[in-house]
């Protein structure tokens, strides 16, 4: 015991403010949120217990809920690979020595700290309205592009679109992969004469196995949380034809605009669940391609 302690006390003393946080901010939240999601509370009147009927109504006859679920995977299922990609992209040309790159680093990243700002947001809508700067770029060459965001095929790719220009914090932790990487490597594979997409594939990609790891489950549930730009571009209304009805929206609806807080709360223990299970599956599935150094030893 004394032996653990002395090996991870410093841990501990990092984790120390997080932990008063949370048990002293946040798990007494989560516990109510809990216990209020097998009831029936509208925030004026006492809550009335109703047991499991809350879930049962939720995965028996909510039309919309299946709805949010669906739009929600898709842009997981396409921000995700689609910013991971982008991002190391970046990291790979960033990572090439050029001149000034502080300042290359710094502009990259100023996208991710404004991404989920308000004003962005209303900027990103602005872009993709009807007469907006994207359809006024594409009348100049004679094209004449549609309302974006009224049009629900493809209102769901401006926000794959603005995830994809959020890349600023994957590709700074890539660009740390990178670096890690011996460059010894890289010279026996030129001496042995691989080509560069070799290089990548043979020693790039497995070296940096468990950065994509890292990147892919904060990506993932970054994603899933997607609130802020969504509820700007949207109006808060999931508009056009429910398109951009994000499950988070759709709990905030329940909750702050339909005054259904028991039915939102259970929501939220089901969006937990998700995430817990993709986290999950994401940690089985990734002894089959991480691999650590340690291990490797």
């Amino acid at each position: 015991m004394k032996k653990f302690l002395q090996k991870n006390a410093p841990g501990y003393v990092f984790l120390a403010p997080w932990l008063v946080g949370f048990f002293f901010l946040a798990a007494g939240p989560i516990l109510a949120s809990l216990v209020l999601s097998f009831t029936k509370y509208d925030m004026i009147s006492p809550p009335q217990f109703v047991g499991l009927d809350q879930y049962i109504f939720m995965f028996e006859r909510d039309r919309r809920f299946y709805k949010a679920l669906q739009v929600t995977f898709s842009f997981v299922f396409l921000s995700v690979p689609a910013r991971l990609i982008v991002a190391l992209a970046i990291a790979m040309i960033l990572d090439k020595g050029i001149r000034a790159i502080g300042i290359y680093r710094a502009l990259y990243y100023l996208p991710s700290i404004l991404g989920s700002s308000i004003a962005v947001a209303i900027l990103w809508r602005q872009v993709f309205a009807g007469e907006g700067v994207l359809n006024t770029i594409l009348a100049q060459v004679g094209i004449d592009g549609p309302n974006w965001l009224a049009n629900p095929s493809v209102s769901l790719y401006t926000l794959v679109t603005l995830a994809m220009w959020q890349f600023g914090a994957p590709m700074l932790i890539f660009l740390a992969g990178l670096r890690s990487i011996p460059q010894d490597l890289y010279e026996a594979a030129e001496i042995d004469a691989a080509s560069k997409v070799r290089q990548f594939f043979a020693i790039t990609l497995p070296l940096l196995a468990p950065v994509i790891f890292f990147n892919l489950v904060l990506q993932m549930i970054d994603a899933f949380k997607t609130f802020n730009s969504v509820f700007i571009i949207s109006n808060g209304l999931g508009s056009p034809a429910d398109s951009l009805l994000f499950y988070t929206l759709y709990l905030f609806n329940e909750a702050f605009k339909f005054f259904r807080m028991g039915y939102a709360s259970a929501l939220a223990w089901v969006l937990l669940l998700i995430i817990a299970a993709f986290t999950f599956i994401a940690f089985m599935t990734s002894r089959y391609w991480v691999h650590y150094e340690n291990e490797r030893d």
